[in-house]
């Protein structure tokens, strides 16, 4: 699964980037620095995997990961190509997710290609160029629906969807804020647009902004717009981050004591990316190894199986399934079982977040 992290040239993208993955990608004072994407698999933070790994020290303790794409800056008419608008438009249809950056400091040695700033304008410049690359897609997927329809009857529910969409889209706003059936997205799905794929928002902000951000005028404005779309925005410090990036341990738990935070603003954006996605996580736990599996939230257990290997779903006979916070209260898989806490769950099983799981199977 990747998240496109997208948003104006020098707003923060690079740098948010090399933070999360410490990649190293390029990152300058100029536009277009980034023309490739860059890509970074990183893990996603789990506590419950810590102390899994505490209680039964194992060989390897692997986490659940997501991918992040860094893209380049778009501008105003990117989609008519300005800013090699077209290529990059593309990087985004292949994104699973959007993490938008939005610039809400202020800082005369760093370039804003508007000359000023101003959040909800930047916004607006990054989703109309969207909105008019979807809009493009979908007038020509309504012609070729039209041209069909004389000998189709069941193209008209494809131009009716459609139509909806293009109504919000000639409104300026993005297709995800249409209220969608699944029959009406699995439709529309081949056409990947742009607007329709889950977006967060991320407000960049000075250290100084940091300590008082959520009440910061710049980031209730990206807040009150992003409730149009139901979509989150978490505060941060690019430039805070970045630092808290190159510390491990103890100095990185000293400055975040210092900052006065719980956890980094990078693992805010990780787990929301991760649950932006409708993913999840079951686990597993043993000697050789605790893991951390992901699936879509509502999956059922042979499916689920299927994830560690296809011949377990293909010989799926149960689970054999206790919940993490169950197995911490107890301490122990025995006192568990001695409770009667560990479940025999069939096929139409629907996985819960946090799982612990021992798959039954025959081949």
């Amino acid at each position: 699964m990747k998240i496109g992290i997208v948003g104006l040239p020098n707003v923060g993208k690079s740098t948010l980037f090399n933070s999360i993955t410490n990649a190293g990608a390029e990152c300058a004072n100029y536009p277009f620095c980034t023309i490739e994407p860059n890509i970074g698999v990183v893990p996603v933070p789990d506590e419950r995997l810590d102390e899994l790994t505490n209680m039964y020290h194992p060989e390897k303790t692997t986490h659940a990961i997501i991918e992040f794409v860094d893209i380049a800056g778009l501008v105003k008419g990117a989609s008519k190509g300005e800013g090699l608008g077209n290529k990059f438009l593309s990087h985004i249809r292949e994104v699973d997710a959007i993490a938008h950056v939005v610039r809400c400091f202020d800082d005369s040695n760093i370039v804003h290609v508007d000359g000023s700033i101003e959040p909800l304008r930047d916004v607006e410049t990054i989703n109309l160029e969207l909105i008019f690359s979807d809009l493009e897609m979908v007038d020509k997927r309504l012609d070729s629906a039209k041209k069909r329809l004389k000998a189709d009857k069941k193209a008209q529910s494809e131009i009716d969807v459609l139509e909806k969409i293009k109504e919000t889209l000639d409104a300026g706003k993005c297709a995800r804020t249409v209220e969608l059936t699944d029959e009406e997205l699995e439709t529309i799905k081949d056409l990947y647009l742009l607007t329709l794929k889950p977006v967060l928002y991320i407000a960049n902000v000075s250290e100084e902004q940091m300590a008082d951000a959520q009440n910061d005028e710049r980031v209730n404005k990206v807040k009150e717009f992003a409730k149009t779309e139901n979509a989150k925005v978490i505060p941060l410090c690019v430039k805070i981050e970045e630092e808290l990036s190159s510390l491990e341990g103890d100095d990185k738990k000293e400055m975040l004591e210092a900052l006065g935070l719980d956890e980094s603003g990078l693992d805010k954006v990780v787990k929301t990316s991760y649950d932006l996605l409708g993913l999840m996580s079951f686990l597993t736990a043993g000697e050789p190894e605790v893991r951390a599996w992901t699936i879509k939230k509502g999956t059922k257990a042979p499916q689920a199986a299927g994830k560690i290997h296809s011949d377990i779903e293909r010989g799926f006979i149960r689970a054999e399934v206790v919940s993490f916070n169950e197995l911490m209260e107890q301490g122990s898989m025995v006192a568990c079982k001695e409770k009667g806490l560990i479940r025999s769950e069939g096929k139409e099983y629907i996985m819960q977040d946090g799982d612990i799981v021992l798959f039954r199977f025959n081949v």
